[in-house]
């Protein structure tokens, strides 16, 4: 019946939206414990970055397999098991003791983190397809909202749990969570999307042929282009507040706050904004958008100026990997997710080292400004590729009506 089928996609979303903010909630408990780990093994700065490799490493490494395995054993089974390992791997890291040996143990914890992205990224575009609505900013949303939860917990147990505690902690939650939500995940037969409509991009994931794969490869690079600038601001935004513009340290950390708080708020509201734009004007208007705000948050003389800059760029990039990540899975399935989404994490490894060089050679500010840059070429590509599906609904341009389980109108 239809009622019944739209109850189940309503309880598949509802899983799928807490594996999303459980994945943020694990990474950020162990990025706040990253200090006290330091200290713990001994390492020096250099050693540290180096194991901290280890994470970006796992990741990638796994990504592009992840996609096979998807369409082997399906994506609900494979999220699931990645987050059990996601689970228990976070409870590694305290019981290291040298910076070799953790470089090792976030290797697994990188690659159940990579693993688990491009599997519930899959499910969720098999969902959105079926949904017909572009509920995919919601997701990522949950993540977000989670690593805030994450972060926000980790800094008030920090003074109060070892490292030890608090990682094996936030296994236990992650792998009670994993078992009440894997349950209903597994329970439920991945949907079909519709039927294409003509759309050569709507089609599903047939074979891929050069257009195909030259249109995931651009898609990955509207993600590379936005998390380029997350990993900045996130490495280097706190320290242009210090060091340019004379912040205390406690307002410096406002700056990645305002940045991740705009972004959670532009996904919370992507789904309206992407029904009421479509995808390529959201594409434009949040690139442009972004690039505006960072020259101002790069630039500016005064820091509630940089802070409403910061705020602004958050805003704008919201909804771009989302809908890159989305549009990817559309047109090659998991494996397009996987590609969108490990050229999209190399773009959160390459902002950092990226800017640090650029800092040497310039100033911090000048720098800064590549996330603009990276912005407007998300913004341009938008403009030139003019996304499928990127028409808003309107009086002709009217939702299908509900397919019943069958797959038939009702």
């Amino acid at each position: 019946m239809p009622g019944s089928d739209n109850t189940g996609l309503t309880r598949l979303r509802m899983v799928l939206t807490v594996f999303f903010a459980l994945d943020g909630f694990i990474f950020a408990g162990w990025v706040v414990r990253i200090p006290a780990i330091k200290e713990q093994t001994g390492a020096s700065a250099s050693a540290l970055g180096l194991a901290l490799l280890g994470v970006s490493a796992g990741a990638v490494i796994t990504m592009m397999l992840t996609g096979r395995l998807c369409r082997r054993y399906g994506s609900h089974t494979v999220t699931v098991i990645c987050g059990i390992l996601l689970s228990l791997s976070v409870a590694l890291p305290p019981l290291t003791r040298s910076a070799v040996a953790l470089g090792a143990v976030l290797l697994v914890f990188g690659a159940a983190y990579g693993g688990i992205n491009v599997a519930f990224n899959s499910a969720a575009v098999d969902l959105v397809g079926a949904l017909r609505r572009p509920i995919m900013p919601s997701f990522h949303a949950a993540f977000s909202l989670g690593g805030m939860l994450g972060a926000g917990l980790g800094g008030l147990v920090a003074g109060h749990l070892s490292p030890t505690r608090h990682l094996l902690g936030l296994a236990f939650v992650g792998l009670v969570v994993t078992a009440v939500a894997g349950r209903s995940l597994l329970r439920q037969q991945p949907p079909k999307p519709p039927e294409p409509a003509g759309d050569p991009a709507q089609d599903g994931p047939r074979r891929l042929d050069g257009r195909r794969r030259g249109l995931v490869a651009v898609f990955g690079l509207i993600a590379l282009c936005t998390a380029y600038g997350e990993g900045a601001m996130a490495d280097w935004g706190a320290l242009h507040l210090e060091q340019d513009l004379g912040a205390s340290a406690g307002a410096a950390a406002l700056g990645y706050s305002c940045f991740a708080l705009a972004m959670t708020v532009g996904r919370l509201t992507g789904t309206t904004l992407l029904e009421h734009l479509g995808r390529t004007r959201t594409v434009i208007a949040g690139g442009a958008t972004a690039a505006l705000g960072m020259l101002a948050g790069s630039l500016a003389p005064s820091l509630w100026a940089a802070l409403i800059g910061f705020a602004v760029t958050g805003l704008g990039l919201a909804n771009l990997f989302p809908v890159a990540v989305e549009r990817a899975g559309v047109l090659a399935g998991p494996s397009g997710v996987a590609t969108a989404s490990t050229l999209g994490y190399g773009g959160m490894l390459l902002g950092p080292p990226a800017i640090g060089f650029m800092a040497d050679w310039f100033s911090l500010p000048t720098a800064l400004t590549s996330v603009a840059a990276l912005a407007a070429v998300a913004a341009l590509i938008g403009l030139v590729l003019r996304f499928p599906g990127g028409q808003p609904p309107g009086p002709q341009h009217k939702r299908p009506p509900a397919r019943t389980s069958r797959g038939k109108p009702e």
